[in-house]
C-alpha cells in the first residue's frame, strides 16, 4: 500500500490523505496521481484532516463479488463507494475521521472509457473523482441530485485533469 501525504493545506489545517492501493494487474495505472486527485478533490470539497480515504484499484472479479455482496447486483462495476464517518461531525482533536473507501475496476474504466470516447486515464480520474464524491454524500439517484453532482465532477475534472474535460 502506498500512503500519499499532500503537503499542508493553504489554510493552515491538516489536508486529508488518501491511503492508495493497486491490486489489479489488468491496466498499467498512476496509482500516485490518482490518489493526488482524490486528494485535491477532498480538499475542494472544504474536507480537512485529520481524515482518511481508502482508493483501491481492483481486478473485475473482486469488484463483481463486492457488487454483489453490497448491491445485490451482478457482474462488474466501475466504481463503488462505501462512506464511513461523517468529515463534518466533530471530533476529539487528533481523532481520524475515516471517510471511507472508493474501489475502483480499472478494465471496466478501459471498456467505458472506449465507449465513451475517452481516454483510460481520463475515465479513471472520472470513477475516482466520482467515488470521491459518493463518500461525501453526493448521489445521483435523482434528477437534481444528478444534476448537482454532475456539476462538481465536472468542476472539478476540469481544475484539476484537463479543462476541456466532458462528462
Amino acid at each position: 500500500m502506498m500512503r500519499r501525504r499532500p503537503g499542508a493545506a493553504a489554510s493552515g489545517s491538516v489536508p486529508a490523505v488518501v491511503e492508495v492501493s493497486d491490486e489489479q494487474d489488468d491496466v498499467a495505472l498512476d496509482a500516485p496521481a490518482l490518489a493526488t486527485l482524490a486528494e485535491a478533490v477532498l480538499a475542494a470539497e472544504g474536507v480537512r484532516g485529520p481524515a482518511e480515504l481508502s482508493l483501491t484499484f481492483v481486478a473485475a472479479e473482486v469488484i463483481a463479488e463486492l457488487n454483489a455482496e453490497h448491491l445485490g447486483e451482478s457482474g462488474p462495476t466501475d466504481v463503488l463507494a462505501f462512506p464511513l464517518d461523517d468529515p463534518a461531525e466533530s471530533r476529539p482533536a487528533g481523532m481520524v475521521a475515516l471517510l471511507g473507501d472508493v474501489v475502483v475496476c480499472p478494465s471496466v474504466a478501459q471498456r467505458y472509457a472506449a465507449a465513451n470516447g475517452r481516454s483510460t486515464e481520463h475515465e479513471l480520474a472520472l470513477l475516482v473523482v466520482h467515488g470521491v464524491l459518493h463518500v461525501l454524500g453526493h448521489d445521483h439517484a435523482e434528477p437534481d441530485e444528478a444534476a448537482r453532482m454532475i456539476d462538481h465532477e465536472r468542476r472539478h475534472l476540469r481544475a484539476l485533469v484537463d479543462p476541456s474535460f466532458e462528462r
